[in-house]
């Protein structure tokens, strides 16, 4: 986790973005935050959260309808794109399909009639992404990767202090995302500077993330270390969206020190407890697949579940189990019958409670 004194780079005070002229449409509600320097930030929510318009309004392609942007305390009003020291990777990468990959990449260095040696400026930046031996190529001549990996240098090659990434890798296929993905963070710790990634992948976000802010609505929910997200979501939008599995309702019995006592469909149980709880208050528990185990009727704690559905995933089984409305999955080492009753376990220390809202 960075230093809390690198959290003054970039910072969003009071951001809002309203579209339309009734001024109902907020794409982006008055948020605050800080981007570290040389920390890979993600923005992470489902379409629609506001993600995409923060990005577009640190790169200067939209301007706030209220609030402000300051890089390195000076505020970026009115300064326009071009002079901005940022520069954005899309999710078309929008490479020029009758330049070669050299010429794609120098080509901002030469609009801007960029002292220096622009040829090795160019050889540098595809060494940076390992696209060297490319350099004479057309776009339609590169895979998917290939594609990104020269927007990525073509960004690059201006030397900006802040890099944007719009859901660069969305559409290559599971492999090759995973694959770019060590690249992508392998070149922002070489390179040094902040990277701001939008995505709505959870599995992504922790791959490549420093710092995670969870937006909703227009708004950010959350802010922390993909594992404090992961860990510790401040309420149920956060843990339904983040980490998987099921939520089920929970009744607040105690609460102390970091713990609730919560009464469940399941049972009553001790369990951690972050967020502000009040006893009686309607909460939801987490039920994630690494909470649960198959155990042996009548052990303490077991209960019975019927099995819905049942996926093989190489080494494991994904397990779809049901009791009566309520639905869940576990994983296993093997494979029951769909139909079948299982016995399962909670293991408390592995879930949390939450408080109900967005």
């Amino acid at each position: 986790m960075p230093e809390p004194a690198a959290y003054s780079f970039l910072a969003a005070r009071g951001l809002a973005k309203v579209f339309g002229g009734d001024g109902r449409a907020a794409a982006v509600a008055g948020v605050d935050f800080d981007i570290g320097e040389r920390v890979f930030t993600t923005l992470l929510g489902p379409s629609g959260c506001g993600k995409t318009t923060i990005l577009r309004l640190i790169a200067g392609f939209e301007q706030p309808s209220a609030g402000e942007l300051l890089l390195e305390g000076a505020s970026l009003a009115g300064v326009p794109p071009e002079r901005r020291p940022v520069n954005t990777v899309f999710q078309s990468y929008a490479l020029f399909p009758h330049l070669t990959v050299a010429d794609n990449v120098g080509f901002s260095l030469r609009l801007r009639r960029s002292a220096g040696d622009i040829p090795r400026k160019v050889a540098s930046a595809l060494a940076a992404v390992h696209m060297g031996e490319f350099a004479d190529r057309f776009p339609h001549e590169l895979s998917g990767g290939q594609q990104q990996r020269v927007a990525v240098a073509r960004a690059m090659i201006a030397e900006p202090r802040l890099l944007l990434l719009d859901e660069p890798l969305s559409a290559l296929d599971r492999k090759m995302r995973a694959h770019l993905q060590g690249e992508l963070k392998d070149l922002q710790r070489r390179l040094g500077i902040a990277f701001i990634y939008v995505t709505h992948d959870q599995e992504e976000a922790f791959a490549l993330s420093d710092v995670i802010i969870v937006m909703n609505r227009g708004r950010i929910v959350q802010t922390g270390s993909p594992e404090e997200i992961y860990a510790r979501p401040v309420n149920t939008f956060v843990a339904d969206f983040i980490g998987g599995g099921s939520l089920i309702p929970a009744q607040t019995r105690e609460v102390s020190q970091g713990r609730a006592i919560v009464a469940t469909p399941l049972g009553v149980y001790d369990v951690p407890a972050w967020a502000q709880l009040k006893v009686g208050a309607a909460t939801a528990m987490a039920l994630r697949a690494e909470a649960l185990s198959p155990c042996e009727p009548g052990e303490a704690g077991a209960f019975a579940a019927t099995v819905t559905g049942v996926t093989f995933r190489g080494d494991s089984f994904a397990i779809g189990a049901a009791i009566g409305d309520l639905r869940f999955g576990y994983t296993a080492t093997t494979a029951p019958e769909v139909g079948a009753t299982v016995h399962l376990r909670l293991d408390p220390s592995r879930t949390f409670v939450t408080p109900v809202g967005d």
